[in-house]
């Protein structure tokens, strides 16, 4: 590697954690992230930095451009996956313990389960200008060259797309961590113990469990609304033998629970109001079992 290849790769290395927050957000796929950013790469080491003013702008630029190519391959596929679709999470120990370096880089904007699955229903190029400029604060004159708009109409996607997320109810928690976990921890110690009047205690009117079983279980993928419904369906499926371990899912409180060291489900909770107003959750094994969180049982 010459001199100028050495240089280009360290200058790109300094910017690797921030790209990938971005296209994780745009994304809400890991590896589709991981992806972008090499794609990125590679466009970057062959046009170099000859003429340009903005190193981070224009690498924010590169990997943008890769993620709305495959945002607008979802969306011109003939055939959508039936039933529910949680983005990958981001899940860290609770309490003290600090995340890695690329789990902090995508933590540090954070954006929790509830709001990338609002993201996911809408247009690329909605997504697009919401991300960047609500999340990541790029200005709009940029964003509208991006996904061939005007500035003006780059401030429309994003205003669409912020109407959409408002429209959706509640998406982030409106208290700090510790009084989500307290109130995590109720929810979960009442389910276990079956009291059904605790739960509704807990459960907001009109709180939403979105739970994504995968393409092998389209049975245990499922929406489902209001508080009595939820309180009922989770004393039933509550079972003894399982282990409810803390964690925070993209920087929101959450449980993993796991079966004889086994991750079952892995659950993002959304609390406001002093209730919970949201729950997704991944419950496919498989993909549970590809996310790594062995670390976590």
């Amino acid at each position: 590697m010459s001199g100028d290849e050495a240089a280009l790769a360290d200058t790109f290395e300094q910017h690797r954690r921030h790209l990938r927050a971005v296209a994780y957000r745009m994304l809400g796929s890991r590896a589709e992230a991981d992806d972008a950013v090499q794609e990125a790469w590679v466009g970057f080491a062959a046009a170099g930095t000859d003429g340009v003013e903005n190193v981070p702008a224009w690498l924010t630029t590169i990997v943008t451009r890769r993620c709305l190519n495959v945002l607008r391959a979802r969306a011109a596929r003939p055939e959508q996956p039936a039933g529910v679709h949680i983005p990958d999470p981001i899940a860290v120990q609770a309490g003290d313990a600090a995340p890695d370096p690329e789990q902090e880089a995508l933590l540090s904007e954070s954006v929790g389960l509830a709001l990338m699955v609002v993201l996911d229903a809408l247009t690329p190029a909605e997504r697009v200008a919401f991300v960047l400029h609500d999340v990541f604060a790029v200005p709009f004159g940029v964003i509208g060259p991006l996904v061939g708009r005007s500035e003006q109409a780059a401030r429309q996607l994003a205003s669409r797309a912020r109407r959409q997320v408002r429209d959706a109810g509640p998406s982030a928690p409106d208290v700090g961590l510790p009084q989500q976990r307290a109130i995590v921890d109720a929810f979960f110690a009442a389910a276990r113990a079956g009291e059904f009047d605790r739960l509704m205690e807990l459960l907001d009117p009109a709180v939403v469990i979105r739970a994504d079983g995968g393409p092998a279980g389209r049975g245990a993928s499922v929406v489902m609304r209001g508080a009595a419904q939820i309180a009922r369906a989770t004393i039933e499926s509550a079972s003894p033998l399982a282990d409810f371990r803390p964690v925070l899912v993209n920087g929101v409180a959450g449980m993993l629970i796991t079966f004889r060291g086994r991750p079952v489900s892995l659950i993002a909770v959304t609390v406001t109001g002093g209730r919970i107003t949201a729950m997704d959750g991944i419950t496919d094994t498989d993909r549970l079992a590809r996310l790594e969180l062995t670390d976590l049982c």
